[in-house]
């Protein structure tokens, strides 16, 4: 999906100090490079992206379709398309994928599950040798 289309743009930031208790819905893309206390869930209507930031923490769950983690995650994640793991990722609880690229450092406490139609094989990208292994 993402590789053929273009990316929905960042339309929504929420800052370094800055702080949400609640959950938050978004639509096309967010970045958050502060502290949010609550779910973080993109629209279904149309291609989102969703950016943890190195500074990020998020105390609940995350969904979208292209997830990008740099920063700190307590709760299950779910990306419908694509879920990117950079060096610095922390996530504690269960993540579901369709495809996945995992950085060298990254650390997951939970399980790894694909989310995958019956047909589809996930893809799981080791970003080390940019080699594809399909399960």
């Amino acid at each position: 999906m993402f590789n053929k289309k273009k990316q929905p743009p960042i339309r929504s930031l929420i800052a370094e100090d800055s702080e949400i208790d609640g959950n938050f819905r978004f639509a096309d893309g967010l970045r958050i490079d502060g502290k949010v206390v609550g779910n973080v869930s993109a629209s279904v209507d149309s291609a989102s992206i969703l950016v943890i930031s190195e500074t990020a923490t998020v105390n609940g769950g995350l969904t979208a379709d292209h997830i990008i983690v740099n920063g700190t995650v307590r709760g299950p994640v779910h990306a419908r398309v694509m879920l990117e793991l950079q060096p610095k990722a922390r996530i504690e609880g269960d993540v579901c994928y369709t495809a996945l690229e995992m950085h060298q450092g990254a650390i997951i406490d939970g399980q790894l599950r694909p989310g995958v139609e019956e047909e589809a094989k996930p893809t799981l990208k080791l970003a080390a040798n940019n080699s594809q292994l399909n399960g």
